[in-house]
């Protein structure tokens, strides 16, 4: 299974007030393992930065004086993402940023270039309620080293969300191969079919003898045999 680690920065919090992508980050892992394989651009949004956003990213507006737009790198994208599920951090928020800018290429929304996105914001809130869930509290919570993030950036927390995601989801292996197990218990549990009873028929002397016997216990019991009572006996 094809899966890839996706992370934006941005100009501010909301595509609808005209705030644009400025950097973009997609790490790629197969079968839960993460190939080297990735795809990362810091994009000019042709647009000033909020000062609380840059905070955040340190990326500065004469940083991304001479880089491409997303127009330039989108075609590059969707191919790289092409099929795979996406695994974000809050993923409403970059799933909308990326459809704004997609929409503003006439090109098709993220869901027809992918294969499903998978929100490990969403994940942590349902295993751990009530508790601190952003990026930094995860990786301290499953022992991921995240020293190097003073600054958020879109590369390295694909990298970080790429371990926190495997630790989030590390019980999927061992439970599917427990269930397979208690499958197999289960049927070697299962009762057998009894088999159909064997009837066997008593001969003419056995049925002779049976009845000598019983005319014997009559007649020492003086009468008070119920089983000559039955067989009309006495």
């Amino acid at each position: 299974m094809r899966q890839i680690i996706l992370d934006t920065e941005t100009t501010g919090l909301d595509p609808s007030q005209g705030h644009r992508i400025i950097e973009v980050a997609a790490v790629e892992m197969v079968s839960r393992r993460l190939t080297g394989n990735h795809l990362h651009r810091y994009v000019n949004p042709e647009r000033d930065i909020d000062v609380g956003a840059m905070q955040v990213h340190g990326i500065t507006p004469e940083f991304l004086q001479d880089k491409p737009r997303f127009a330039d790198v989108a075609q590059e994208f969707v191919d790289f993402i092409q099929g795979a599920e996406l695994i974000i951090h809050n993923a409403p928020f970059d799933v909308g940023f990326l459809n704004m800018e997609l929409r503003l290429l006439e090109m098709a929304p993220l869901a027809n270039w992918c294969g499903g996105v998978t929100d490990t914001l969403a994940m942590a809130k349902g295993l751990h309620p009530g508790q601190r869930n952003n990026l930094d509290a995860l990786c301290k919570r499953y022992g991921v080293d995240n020293a190097a993030r003073t600054l958020h950036g879109a590369l390295l927390d694909c990298e970080l969300l790429a371990a926190v995601y495997l630790a989030l989801t590390r019980g999927q292996e061992s439970l599917s191969i427990g269930l397979e197990a208690r499958g197999i218990e289960a049927e070697r549990a299962a009762p057998r079919a009894r088999p159909k009873p064997l009837l066997l028929q008593a001969s003419t002397e056995e049925v002779a003898a049976h009845a000598s016997l019983l005319e014997a216990i009559a007649r020492e019991s003086k009468g008070a045999c119920l089983w000559g009572m039955e067989q009309g006996a006495v």
